[in-house]
């Protein structure tokens, strides 16, 4: 980042901070305004405050909602696992068509609570529910009452991109007249020295564009603990005091203004509701997967979406960015507590944001969904790789909440949040072994010589255990049910005309399903192999850290993407030649599954392609109304992306030294000093060392690892070694 032009827009040539006002000293923080977030116990029964028991904006008839949904997926699993026993068992159980049958009614009713909730979101979309609490999509923005902070939590992300994004959010809201409601906090966690100083004149600069002094803040902790979670409560803590409500934000979140007005004022409307969520349409995708994943989010997610908010109902989910919180259910409720045992199940919660939401419940508040709302967005990542590297760690998260799911007191429809939660990623290892478990009974067809008669005498003979006519009948049902979702939501696009043109019109929609589709059915197998190794590394006691999500256009070296993808690509050829070798048909049935892993390599490389997304863009292909008319907040986002340096990024100790007014601000937002028996910072005393027999700033920064890089920069003893070796340089 060229923080020397930036000194010069700012007017900080001669060393004075940005955002002092007249005369007054620079704050990068507003006064704290405490507030108690105490830990919550899973085995105490919650404080409820008096609260009642069903909230007075659950929507009406809910009970039979829920009946209907899940009584159907019931009815429906009953019936396939009734079809699954006559393929299988028809005249006489073996040991493998039981295990087989198991695995079906547990994947069975997977699918089938999916479809039934799809049905539901059919119903809510096309009689434009999906609101309620008194939202409005149009019509004059309400005023506000109440204070409320926008909160972008970051974690060594591209200053540039985020402070991008935070202003689109703050012009979008002064463009709505309710700017003064509202207050931004960035809440750092980066870890990487050179980007948080990066962060800091990002910061500075997006004040100086704004004149946002008193309303932009900044804070970085030096420790990072508990991760996000242990970010939000910490402000919370500091700072919730002053603020009804807080917005939480991703690094990639985007929300417009009037978005942003319409769900807070609707918390000020119902007292009783501590979360509403939005649902987020992920946008700005250019590589093949990244456009695969923003058209289904746009076509598909509305109806899953709708589904789960109509039978939800108040006892709804929290997806951890793009929603508003009330701060006073948050800091009563969402205190999280450690998990027993070692990690990667035990320590803090990783998948937070189910726990907060289901605790937020527990305590009697209640939590909304409102997918009908326009105006939230976020992205995705760029690449098959990227995505896994990310699943993995909501993998751990997830299996987590096995320890969570059985707290005293909360919702059963929490519970159920928890469970299939734990679901979606143990039900990848279920489709593996029913895979295998049936070429197990093929090869047992195979070479099992069937006794027609057998012992007893009988007219009729007792044929092989599977039958394959039946068999096909379950697939296409099974099929049918899975896929169905998918037309639903189309049709619904037809009778949405904005929607549909957006989408390149029907024809174009119906290609774009096909092709979503059919790569996504390639791509599942090759993702149900990584989820799978992913929970048996969790199980195994691995733990998956924390890393920095990329955001850019992919760009996976080819040799890279083999390394990755060859084992998935042998598993394939292995599990094709053991098909063959039982009989051609098996081996032809397998073959959906079979050529995404043998083309596990070439399929990764492709969808991880940035020229490949954008041919299927001029091709009119995986469209999407937010790219062919965009939203005010995406336009005012390209802007200010547009608008940000060509070269970004620099060396930390060298943009301070060069820049006396990034310094002078840097020194204003260092942490308290030490205090006596604090915890000693070994990677600052070696880099204060390292610092005195440095004669440079060039050597400093060679000899400095990046942890004591950091301590050093956090520390005012360093700034000051610091500055005695520009001092010394300039002697000499």
């Amino acid at each position: 980042m060229d923080t020397l032009g930036l000194r010069a827009e700012m007017g900080m040539g001669d060393g004075s901070l940005p955002g002092t006002g007249d005369g007054g000293a620079f704050r990068a923080l507003p006064e704290e305004a405490l507030m108690e977030m105490a830990t919550q116990s899973l085995s105490a029964p919650p404080l409820t405050h008096g609260r009642p028991r069903v909230p007075v904006t659950e929507p009406a008839l809910m009970a039979l909602r829920r009946l209907a949904v899940i009584g159907s997926a019931t009815l429906l699993t009953i019936y396939g696992a009734y079809a699954m026993n006559r393929v299988l068992n028809s005249v006489g159980y073996s040991v493998l068509g039981v295990v087989v049958l198991v695995l079906f009614v547990l994947l069975f009713q997977w699918i089938a609570l999916a479809f039934t909730s799809a049905v539901g979101g059919f119903v809510s979309l096309l009689r434009h529910g999906g609101l309620g609490l008194g939202i409005a999509c149009d019509g004059e923005l309400p005023a506000l009452s109440t204070r409320t902070a926008l909160l972008m939590p970051t974690y060594n992300e591209s200053p540039g991109r985020v402070m991008a994004g935070l202003r689109a959010m703050y012009d979008s809201m002064a463009a709505t007249g309710r700017l003064d409601s509202f207050d931004f906090f960035i809440l750092s966690d980066t870890t990487n020295p050179d980007v948080w100083v990066e962060e800091e004149a990002a910061f500075l600069a997006l004040r100086a564009a704004t004149g946002g002094d008193g309303r932009i803040f900044y804070r970085r902790r030096p420790l990072n603990t508990e991760r996000k979670a242990g970010n939000i409560a910490e402000w919370v803590r500091r700072f919730g005091g002053a603020y009804a409500q807080m917005v939480t934000l991703d690094a990639d979140s985007l929300m417009a203004g009037g978005t942003v007005v319409r769900i807070v004022a609707a918390m000020e409307r119902n007292p009783g509701v501590g979360l509403i969520q939005t649902l987020p349409e992920i946008v700005n995708g250019t590589t093949l997967f990244a456009r695969m994943q923003q058209f289904a989010g746009r076509v598909y997610g509305p109806l899953i979406a709708h589904g789960i908010a109509w039978w939800h109902g108040s006892e709804g989910n929290y997806w951890g960015h793009n929603a508003v919180i009330r701060t006073r259910a948050f800091a009563e409720q969402a205190g999280l507590p450690h998990l027993p045992g070692r990690k990667p199940f035990g320590g803090h919660i990783l998948s937070h944001d189910f726990v907060e939401a289901a605790l937020m419940r527990r305590g009697g508040w209640a939590i909304h969904m409102v997918p009908g709302l326009p105006g939230s967005y976020e992205e995705s990542p760029p690449s098959l790789t990227d995505i896994a590297i990310r699943d993995r760690r909501w993998c751990q998260g997830n299996l987590q909440h096995a320890k969570v799911v059985g707290t005293r007191g909360l919702n059963w429809v929490s519970r159920m949040h928890m469970l299939m939660g734990i679901g979606s990623y143990v039900t990848s290892p279920l489709w593996l072994l029913f895979l295998l478990a049936g070429i197990l009974i093929s090869l047992q067809s195979r070479f099992e010589k069937p006794e027609y008669f057998g012992d007893t005498k009988s007219l009729y003979p007792n044929w092989p255990h599977v039958d394959p006519e039946q068999a096909k009948y379950v697939f296409i049902g099974t099929m049918g049910i899975l896929l169905a979702p998918k037309l639903l939501a189309y049709v619904a696009l037809l009778f949405d005309p904005a929607t549909r043109r957006g989408c390149g019109g029907a024809v174009r929609a119906a290609l774009s399903v096909l092709v979503e589709t059919l790569i996504g059915g390639l791509v599942a197998p090759v993702a149900m192999l990584i989820q799978t190794s992913g929970v048996l590394s969790i199980l195994l006691g691995r733990d998956s850290g924390w890393n920095a999500q990329r955001r850019d256009d992919g760009g996976v070296p080819f040799m890279d993407t083999v390394r990755a993808y060859w084992v998935y690509m042998l598993f394939g050829l292995v599990l094709g030649a053991c098909a063959w070798s039982v009989s051609i048909p098996l081996f032809l049935w397998m073959t959906p599954v079979l050529l995404g892993l043998v083309f596990a390599i070439p399929l990764a490389a492709a969808t991880s392609s940035r020229d490949a997304g954008q041919a299927l863009l001029r091709a009119g292909l995986l469209l999407i109304p937010e790219e062919t008319s965009p939203p005010d907040i995406l336009r005012r986002a390209a802007a200010a992306n547009a608008a940000r340096p060509e070269a970004e990024g620099g060396e930390a100790i060298h943009l301070l030294l060069a820049d006396p007014g990034l310094m002078a601000a840097h020194r204003a937002m260092l942490p308290p000093p030490r205090r006596p028996g604090d915890p000693i910072n070994p990677d600052l005393l070696v880099g204060l060392l390292k610092l005195s027999e440095s004669p440079d700033p060039d050597s400093a920064v060679k000899r400095l690892r990046r942890t004591e890089k950091a301590a050093v920069l956090g520390s005012a003893d360093g700034l000051e070694r610091l500055d005695a070796l520009r001092g010394g340089e300039r002697r000499g």
